[in-house]
């Protein structure tokens, strides 16, 4: 267990068990400190938890008054102008997949293929995974597919058997950065190219490529910058469980709330942006197995390897992703959302590499200590929240006011401290108003989302009334406490816990259906939309 001996590595694990171990213990054995740690714990999340939603709501409303979402009130030159202005840099689109549809890596290209400068400034990056049966074939067989639709399409096969390598997505994406360096055409210019991150489910727009060169254009250092846009589920939400639904509007609203830092400290989730210049100064993408959640772990590493000079833009164009989902009926869809929900919350490892090298950088101390914070707050909140917020109350309640015998022999009731103590009673009443507080600040999250989720369907992927989300779809938040447990408190206790072991995680990927006769979307259609008319 040599990988534990950094204190960094426990921190993890030792919260994890401490939660589970305080929650019939505490009550027991130290009922007055363990009432003042819940009242702390629970102000703090509550605080948090006020502020996220804020957050949220500021960045929400710059979503919904984007100036790129319309151009009322411009002459017709100017709307041409706007929407046809020619790109400075050269964007290289990393697609990294694994047993993929087919059908769906198709869509996800001939989406990128309809915009307007793919075939001057575009380079596909089609990364797979030599582990894959056929994947050559397949791979020639989408690069034929899109011949002369894109400046260059290039293959990778990342071979499965690297030593030190971890195999995922962030192992993938480092292989194929790598090869795409050594094959792109001489003429251009490296010092231009901006690769983008991206699943092989998103719907990328031609509005968030024109998003990025505007903050490119803007930045003081191009080069320094992390380019990160919201994600939606929107393709396929309505034929998956409420609970699957819920559970993704959720990390929805969390990653925008958390691109809503002022300082530039935020996480990229899943699609995001960056020079090949910053991600040759920083190495590429780590490949261990500390490196599992890419996105997060790929900001980590280039504010650690800047001195914290790195920052992260948010670009206000959500990516309309697809929900986990499989053909095999209800429950196999509910388990394969919790084995995707297990893969993400294999990113705890972030928490001792954030830790570690807060400690080894010159970034300023209060940078660092917010990050570090965040991290601690994206994997540490989950383990704790639920089992606290579900079970510690109703716990203590048993305990010290027992409805049986049995249990009131647990506690004498001499040192019950809500029985003996004014200060203890009244802490008690105050703890358990809170815990009735907790979860509004997150309705007022959901209840923005609802109108926001509207407003970019119909005004960026032109849906119709009918297929968005209804008021009815408002019953699906019944599934809530459910998801809550399932996609997030039990996932990341076990991630959590299986740090102490560092077993070697099998490479699966979310299952996706995909109708093969699903066509693109006409993404140009998509643009002058969300222009106005």
């Amino acid at each position: 267990m040599s990988y534990l001996s950094s204190p960094a590595e426990w921190v993890a694990p030792f919260v994890s068990l401490l939660c589970l171990a305080i929650l019939p213990a505490g009550p027991v054995l130290f009922p007055r400190a363990y009432m003042l740690l819940l009242f702390t714990y629970f102000s703090t999340f509550l605080y948090s938890q006020v502020n996220h939603m804020c957050k949220f709501a500021l960045m929400a409303r710059r979503l919904v008054g984007s100036p790129a979402y319309s151009t009322r009130g411009r002459s017709v030159d100017e709307k041409l102008c706007y929407s046809a202005s020619c790109p400075h840099h050269i964007h290289a689109f990393i697609i990294p997949n694994y047993c993929e549809p087919e059908g769906l890596l198709r869509d996800t290209i001939g989406r990128l293929a309809t915009h307007s400068y793919a075939k001057s400034h575009y380079v596909i990056v089609l990364a797979m995974e030599a582990s894959e049966t056929g994947y050559e074939t397949k791979g020639h067989r989408l690069q034929s597919a899109f011949v002369g639709d894109f400046l260059q399409f290039i293959v990778t096969g990342h071979p499965p058997d690297i030593p030190g390598e971890s195999r995922g997505k962030g192992s993938n994406v480092a292989y194929a950065a790598r090869s795409a360096f050594h094959e792109l055409n001489e003429r251009i210019d490296r010092r231009r190219v901006i690769l983008t991150v991206t699943d092989a489910d998103s719907a990328i727009p031609e509005l968030y490529v024109q998003q990025i060169e505007e903050a490119l254009a803007k930045a003081d250092d191009p080069h320094l910058v992390l380019l990160a846009p919201p994600i939606f589920f929107s393709r396929n939400c309505f034929e998956v469980p409420a609970a699957v639904r819920v559970a993704d509007i959720t990390w929805s609203a969390m990653v925008m709330s958390n691109l809503g830092s002022t300082r530039g400290l935020a996480f990229p989730c899943s699609t995001y942006s960056l020079s090949l210049c910053l991600a040759e100064r920083v190495g590429y993408w780590d490949t261990d197995a500390n490196a599992i959640g890419e996105d997060m772990h790929m900001f980590l590493k280039c504010f650690f390897k800047t001195d914290g000079q790195v920052r992260t833009i948010p670009i206000l164009v959500p990516i309309n992703l697809t929900n986990v989902q499989t053909n095999r009926g209800y429950m196999a869809n509910i388990n394969a959302r919790f084995v995707q929900a297990k893969r993400h919350y294999n990113g705890v490892a972030d928490v001792a590499y954030a830790l570690k090298n807060a400690f080894s950088t010159s970034a300023p101390w209060l940078d660092r200590f917010i990050v570090c914070c965040k991290v601690l707050e994206a994997h540490m909140i989950p383990v704790t929240s639920g089992w606290l917020m579900f079970a510690a109350v109703p716990l203590m309640q048993l305990v010290l006011f027992p409805p049986t015998a049995l249990l009131a022999a647990l506690v004498d009731p001499a040192e019950n401290p809500v029985l003996n103590s004014e200060f203890f009673a009244n802490l008690w009443n105050l703890l358990c108003l809170i815990t009735i507080l907790l979860p509004l600040p997150l309705f007022g999250t959901l209840a923005i989302y609802e109108c926001m989720h509207r407003h970019v369907d119909r005004s960026l992927f032109r849906k119709r009334k009918t297929e968005s989300r209804r008021w009815i779809n408002l019953f699906d938040y019944i599934a809530l406490p459910i998801a809550a447990w399932l996609y997030m408190t039990l996932p990341s206790t076990l991630a959590s816990m299986k740090r102490l072991s560092r077993k070697k995680e099998l490479y699966i990927v979310s299952e996706k259906v995909f109708s093969e006769d699903s066509a693109p979307v006409n993404t140009e259609g998509l643009v002058m939309l969300s222009l106005g008319e």
